[in-house]
């Protein structure tokens, strides 16, 4: 199969999550891992939610150690296609991240991680990535 444009681009940009040959695999269980469809990298994206309001947080990346972690611990970990290392919401910042539930498209290819959002979940400081970022767009009518 050969990669799409935005494939290469991903690989190209984002390198994929550095592998050492003397850690363990990932401890996530094989029958998730066989679901995953990851991008050239080795991610997937992981759209967070607000649990009890159903607002749109943010989008992340996960491989599959940062997907063990989320659904291991509580807490939602990414990985970072810029700093090529796992990080989890909310160490730094204090605007934590805590998982309600955790669903697998019918693709395999996104996650969505429905979550209590302490604080501001966006790292320049709005409640959600898409606060304030609306773009001008035809509005659709069934008619249309």
């Amino acid at each position: 199969m050969v990669p799409d444009a935005l494939d290469l681009l991903a690989m190209s940009e984002y390198p994929a999550p550095a592998t050492d040959p003397a850690a363990p695999a990932s401890a996530l269980d094989p029958r998730i891992a066989a679901r995953l469809k990851k991008d050239a990298a080795g991610l997937v994206a992981a759209v967070c939610q607000q649990h009890d309001t159903g607002e749109v947080l943010m989008l992340g990346w996960m491989d599959e150690e940062a997907l063990h972690r989320t659904l291991t611990t509580g807490r939602v970990t990414f990985y970072s296609r810029s700093r090529q290392e796992y990080w989890r919401k909310g160490d730094t910042s204090g605007h934590i991240q805590l998982v309600k539930s955790v669903a697998l498209d019918c693709d395999g290819d996104a996650l969505l991680v429905r979550v209590d959002q302490v604080g501001a979940a966006c790292h320049t400081g709005t409640r959600t990535c898409f606060d304030g970022r609306d773009l001008d767009a035809a509005v659709g009518t069934p008619e249309a």
